[in-house]
């Protein structure tokens, strides 16, 4: 009997779908509504002492053999594990602050909201109301997600809600458990303590989640070719850690495995093929279908027995807890909101669509489930059972059918359901492009297959008919300002990229580790561009070629402990992204001509090319820093993605001959074995070598290169290979000298007020500032990739002190240089010059009288940093200050143009 009711229960979720549509209302109001209805029909059949027929079955709904834990042991982990796969994980850390707010902040209003508003009327402890305010803190963001797709609303309002629903199931149940607690006596703990076992609660079970999940994908790749493995390991996954975290890590179960679900979705794919990837999300899409459905349904099967005996006073703090929910709420998206737009913490959300998020604050499933809970608990008196069941019940049926019936009358009534100008002109033009081109192809396909004429000019003339009504409403589109135009064009642009994202990634030419990256990066363009036109999309598509944290901890830990395996990483993924950039940025070009410069006309599709060229231009020169630094490791790179399109080409080739019958089904399995032996081959990165070995670069070095290898041995274990990326500042105006610097490769450039001076390969600088005790004169900037040795100040002085020759050399420069400095007269240093070297000041005074500098370079100001290190009296290119970047292939040139000398250092 349980296994036909277990069916009945699937057939009513199966046959509510389509009349939700149809009624144009949440499927979860229906299903509450039906599934109450049950609940009353079942309670009536078993207890009517008209007929006993039908006790068995109906025994089963009112008595059902689930309890409310064995309910949230079934299906939450489910339920939780499945959002987590679908959010944006690295567009939602982007909103992180909102989400938090809506999401933790909000849980504990609303619990002293409804907790202290409850206390003076409902007879029961404070502790008693403030978890029933924990109880229906948690929300049910379908309705509304559904809503805002349906309405073209900004994506990133969407993530807010549903982020705040995953996050706000875990604190409200970390606090009802706390309360819960507390309210039978198993815990007595004060407001500080139950802050740090929140804490505890809540951090222990991120830990939990996140490292037992990072050991679960590490396992994928042993199940490559076996997606029916992934998906049965990722279904074990959350129920593992489930009951891993509730009955013996004593963290929160609910946490850890959202936290779980995150990991997953951020390191799944790499480890993954991509259609094994889609496989896996559909799989996870229809259980969490069944969990939602069934979960709600039997919860709401269950209302009428939770509230039973509704009094008139259940129904005046009903009301209470009614308004003090939707007041707390609205102190939080129109009083927290607006403030993280204040602080820059989050983009503003428009009033109407806060409106929409104010009222579809609807609870669901876990509420109901909760208070179940409670009723079930022994330990609580009936009065406590009875007042917090009875509440939760009520309000969530009030949500349901006041919020969600409303929900789309309230979306009408503040228009935005209705399409604005811009998208109505768009709409307009697209439909007359469109419907034309198809009347062409039609009238091709009717005398191909050899239709009758009077047949097919009924179907043309249809088609004519529509373009011509939309060609007379194309004006539209031509009344639109310039800008708003351009602003459309740019929104295909961002959708179109990130659409061609999923193509490559389909079609394995980007890979898994890539492929979140991007759609975050082409989503954050989208969003900006439709919130900022232009400047949004330059902001969003220049942010990628930045270097960001990851880079900037790589580069840490290579400078001071001398780590250089994670900076590898990070250089060689910059590289594979670079050069898909620059492959997006090419079709994104062609489709800006096929089909944006006949929607949009000839001037914006002009602007749209000159963005996109800027853009490519950027991406090309980030490209070619890198590719003169490992051109090797860029050939690598190229040669892996030709092969990877090779082998989509095979595919494609090897399929179609199947489709048409050209080979046979095992024929065509044996080609794809070979096919995937080369994949296989070609899908692991290349591993990139920095080339920071202290013993290349020294004895790489132009001014070390002559020197017997024991001198070389000495200066290595003195010296600190550091890595430079372009625009990185070395040296900045004003410090205190500690250190100088060696030029193994690459190039920087010495920035004063009024001259700029270009040091390359083989040159030395920052070494004034230590022989004189002044400070930095002058900013000193990495303008390509650069591999740098660094002695800091003492073992220079150690250095200069061992090896006169080496220190003769250095001294002359320096001279050189103090002595163009006193002759422009254009800048002073701070503290007094105390030289260093008293006992060959006066060679140094001599030899430095010797060398003649050019007219233009006495017009320089302070250039102490430029010293070069023994290489040539004058190996400095001085040129007149630019803004704009200089590429590091022009600095490379430049620093090369004059030949290099070893210095000869008496051993």
């Amino acid at each position: 009997m349980i296994t036909g009711a277990f069916a009945l229960l699937l057939l009513t979720i199966a046959l509510l779908q389509p009349l939700a549509r149809r009624f144009g209302v949440a499927p979860s109001v229906l299903l509450a509504m039906v599934g109450t209805l049950i609940g009353i029909i079942a309670t009536y059949l078993l207890y009517t002492p008209r007929t006993d027929a039908f006790n068995t079955i109906a025994n089963v709904f009112v008595n059902p053999p689930l309890d409310s834990e064995m309910i949230l042991y079934i299906f939450l982990p489910l339920l939780l594990f499945q959002t987590s796969l679908t959010l944006d994980v690295r567009r939602l850390f982007e909103d992180w602050a909102p989400v938090l707010v809506m999401a933790v902040v909000a849980v504990f209003v609303a619990t002293a909201f409804i907790g202290a508003a409850l206390y003076p009327l409902a007879g029961v402890p404070l502790v008693a109301c403030l978890l029933l305010g924990a109880i229906v803190a948690t929300t049910d963001p379908v309705a509304v997600v559904a809503i805002f797709r349906d309405i073209g609303a900004p994506a990133r309002l969407g993530r807010i809600v549903e982020g705040e629903s995953l996050l706000n199931d875990a604190a409200a149940i970390v606090i009802f458990v706390l309360l819960l607690g507390i309210l039978t006596g198993d815990q007595a703990l004060t407001g500080s303590e139950v802050a740090i076992a929140f804490a505890r609660s809540f951090v222990g079970g991120v830990i939990v989640g996140a490292v037992l999940a990072r050991i679960a994908v590490s396992f994928l790749h042993l199940m490559r070719d076996l997606p029916l493995a992934q998906v049965t390991l990722s279904l074990a996954l959350p129920y593992g850690i489930y009951v891993l975290s509730d009955q013996f890590a004593d963290v929160s179960a609910v946490v850890a495995v959202v936290a779980a679900g995150i990991i997953f979705n951020l390191y799944g794919p790499a480890r993954i093929q991509p259609a094994n990837w889609n496989f896996l999300h559909s799989v996870w899409d229809q259980m969490s279908f069944w969990a939602a459905s069934l979960i709600f349904l039997l919860a709401a099967i269950l209302i009428p027995r939770l509230v039973d005996g509704f009094a008139p006073l259940d129904i005046l703090l009903l009301l209470i807890v009614i308004v003090a929910a939707l007041a707390a709420r609205a102190v939080v998206i129109y009083g927290l909101l607006p403030v993280l737009s204040f602080m820059k913490a989050g983009e503003a959300v428009n009033d109407k669509y806060k409106a929409v998020m104010l009222w579809g604050g609807m609870r669901g499933a876990v509420t109901l489930t909760l208070a179940l809970s409670v009723s079930e608990h022994a330990a609580l008196s009936p009065e406590i059972s009875t007042f917090v069941t009875k509440l939760a019940t009520g309000f969530v049926l009030f949500t349901l059918l006041v919020y969600g019936t409303s929900l789309k009358p309230l979306i009408k009534l503040l228009g935005l359901d209705q399409l604005n100008a811009r998208d109505e002109a768009l709409r307009t033009q697209y439909l007359a492009l469109t419907l034309s081109d198809i009347r062409s192809e039609l009238g091709e396909a009717a005398k191909a297959y050899h239709v009758a004429p009077h047949v097919a000019s009924v179907v043309l003339d249809d088609y004519e008919k529509r373009a011509a009504s939309a060609a007379a409403e194309t004006n539209m589109l031509e009344e639109l300002k310039d800008k708003d135009r351009v602003n459309i064009g740019l929104i295909a642009l961002a959708d179109r990229e990130q659409q061609l994202v999923l193509e490559h990634f389909h079609h394995k030419t980007i890979s898994g580790r890539a492929v979140a990256g991007f759609l975050a990066i082409t989503g954050r363009t989208s969003d900006l561009a439709r919130s900022e036109g232009r400047s949004g999309y330059r902001q969003a598509s220049r942010e990628p070629l930045k270097f960001g944290f990851g880079f900037r901890f790589a580069q840490t830990l290579q400078r001071r402990f001398k780590i250089n395996r994670p900076l590898a990483r990070q250089l060689a993924a910059r590289f594979e992204f670079l050069l898909v950039y620059r492959i997006l940025e090419d079709e994104l070009l062609v489709f800006n001509e096929r089909r944006i410069r006949p929607l949009l006309g000839e001037r914006v599709a002009d602007i749209l090319k000159e963005t996109l060229s800027n853009r490519q231009a950027e991406t090309i020169q980030a490209i070619e820093a890198l590719r003169l630094q490992y051109p090797d490791y860029a050939d690598a790179l190229e040669n892996k993605f030709l092969r990877m399109s090779g082998v989509r080409l095979e595919e494609t080739a090897y399929d179609e001959a199947r489709d048409q019958m050209l080979v046979g089904t095992e024929l065509h399995q044996d080609l794809l074995r070979d096919v995937e032996k080369v994949r296989r081959a070609c899908d692991f990165r290349p591993k990139l070598d920095l080339g920071m070995k202290t013993k290349e670069l020294v004895q790489a070095h132009p001014l070390f290169e002559g020197l017997p290898k024991k001198q070389q041995k000495a200066i290595m274990k003195m010296m600190r290979p550091q890595f430079a990326t372009p625009g990185e500042t070395l040296i900045r105006t004003g410090e205190r000298g500690d250190a100088a610097y060696f030029i193994a490769s690459g190039a920087v450039e010495v920035r004063t007020p009024i001259t700029t001076i270009r040091l390359g390969r083989g040159d030395v600088f920052g070494e004034i500032s230590l022989m004189t005790g002044g400070r930095r004169s002058a900013d000193v900037v990495a303008i390509g990739y650069c591999h740098l040795l660094s002695l800091r100040a003492q073992d220079f002085r150690l250095l200069m002190d061992k090896y006169p020759d080496l220190k003769a050399h250095v001294e002359s420069l320096s001279a050189q240089r103090l002595k163009m400095n006193s002759k422009a007269q254009e800048a002073e240093t701070e503290d007094p010059v105390v030289p260093q070297f008293k006992e060959n000041s006066d060679t140094a005074e001599e030899l430095g009288s010797e060398h003649k500098t050019e007219p233009g370079a006495q017009q320089g100001s302070n250039t102490e940093e430029a010293g070069v290190g023994g290489i040539q009296e004058s190996n400095a290119k001085t040129e007149p200050t630019e803004d704009s970047k200089t590429s590091s292939k022009e600095a490379d040139d430049a620093s090369e143009a004059t030949p290099n000398r070893t210095p000869e250092v008496a051993t």
